[in-house]
Formats: C-alpha cells, structure tokens, sequence
C-alpha cells in the first residue's frame, strides 16, 4: 500500500495544526494511502512518527507556518513544504503534486 507521512504546525498549535492534519488525513485515504500525520501543537508531540514510519513512508509532507521540530528524521525523503491553510483549502492538491 501508497504511504506518505507528514507534519503540521501553526504559530499558536491550536486550530490550523489540527485542521490541516484532519484534511490532510482525509485526502490521503481517500487517495488510497496510509496516512501518518504527526501534529506539533499547542500540547506538544502528538502521533509521533516513528523511524518506521518514515522510512515506510513513500513521500513526506510539512504543512507549517512556522519550523518545525526533527525535519532531519526526513533526510533522503520527498519532502514537500507547504503552510497550513493549503492543506486545509486543497488537501487533495497537496497530495497530487507529489
């Protein structure tokens, strides 16, 4: 099965870090991977991913309005970088380009 795996985070780490991790899961479901979303939010790690995870992982998304935490964990990876609201607006986008 299509992997991918990827991380948001939004200055505050309320709303567009949950927001963007939800569409983002979604789309990618609906697309027919397996999705790993790890948030970076207002109550820190949440759904961490593993060094499995990452190297199961096809292709790597960081949906963030600010740094975020252990991007080297993706050396060697696709990555792509976007801000929160395009994974909240077009998800589906997102995944496409990759």
């Amino acid at each position: 099965m299509k992997k991918f795996v990827g991380i948001t985070k939004c200055p505050v780490g309320i709303a567009h870090t949950y927001m963007a991790a939800e569409k983002l899961q979604k789309a990618g479901e609906a697309q027919g991977y397996e999705v790993k979303i790890e948030t970076q939010g207002a109550s820190g790690v949440e759904d961490e991913l593993s060094a499995q995870d990452v190297a199961d992982a096809d292709f790597v998304i960081i949906a963030a309005d600010v740094a975020v935490d252990g991007e080297e964990r993706f050396n060697g990876k696709q990555v792509l970088y976007a801000k929160t609201a395009d994974a909240i607006k077009d998800a589906n986008a997102l995944i496409e380009r990759l």
